[in-house]
């Protein structure tokens, strides 16, 4: 009798895990106690040797179940030579081109329009005006430009200047393109603060930050080469990060 009651409890003993499934919400709540100063958007486990995604601030860390370290560096898959850290980024990132504030951009035009981007801009941002010359050749594109005034003192006389003209069209080109700021002509309720406080939402730090329609965001000029190479792949919807 005694030795059923044994093989009985050591039974139950085996079937019991040796310790508590790890949940996504543990483990965040384990990073935030050990590093309170970041901010954790989102915790999963990978499918690579029992990592775990970390996103923060936009970008991609990783650690173990027990929160004992934390590693930056991309995740390379040597089966199928995807950089998976770099795909995710896409994902973590995207912005959905449909929730744009288009009220708040300058629309330009050029050709039938059928190709659309998003450039997120400061009139005084050297990478903006040499893309935007070199944007002068591409035809058949639809611009919208939020005026993003981060990088001087200056830029929200300037970008207020260009909002309140006539032709904000061809007062932005004139800027960008040759250097020829407009007169200030009364004043206007230009809506930098609405594009700041989206850009603040969606981390974009720098200037120029392009979006293209399928949700990729990529910050810094490009060349015309790989912008034509992103319109080309447009059609391929980023996934969502969720």
């Amino acid at each position: 009798m005694k030795l059923t009651k044994l093989l009985a409890a050591l039974a139950v003993a085996a079937s019991l895990p040796l310790h508590a499934q790890v949940t996504p919400d543990a483990l965040k709540a384990d990073l935030k106690k050990k590093i309170p100063e970041a901010q954790i958007d989102s915790v999963r486990k990978t499918s690579y040797n029992g990592l775990w995604e970390v996103v923060a601030n936009g970008e991609i860390f990783y650690t173990d179940e027990k929160a004992s370290f934390l590693s930056l560096g991309p995740i390379v898959d040597l089966n199928t030579h995807e950089n998976v850290t770099e795909a995710r980024l896409r994902q973590v990132n995207a912005i959905n081109f449909n929730a744009l504030p288009f009220d708040a951009a300058i629309k330009i035009v050029r050709g039938n329009g059928s190709r659309k981007i998003a450039l997120f801009e400061d009139p005084n941002c050297g990478y903006c005006k040499r893309f935007e010359r070199d944007l002068q050749g591409v035809s058949d594109i639809t611009v919208y430009v939020f005026l993003y005034p981060i990088l001087a003192p200056d830029s929200v006389d300037k970008s207020k200047a260009i909002w309140c003209s006539p032709d904000r069209g061809k007062a932005w080109i004139d800027a960008m393109v040759h250097d020829k700021l407009p007169a200030v002509e009364g004043r206007c309720q230009a809506p930098l603060d609405k594009n700041l406080a989206f850009g603040r939402d969606k981390r974009i730090h720098g200037t120029p930050t392009l979006v293209f329609e399928n949700g990729e965001r990529l910050p810094g000029a490009i060349s015309i080469a790989d912008l034509e190479k992103r319109f080309a792949e447009v059609k391929q919807p980023v996934a969502s990060a969720k």
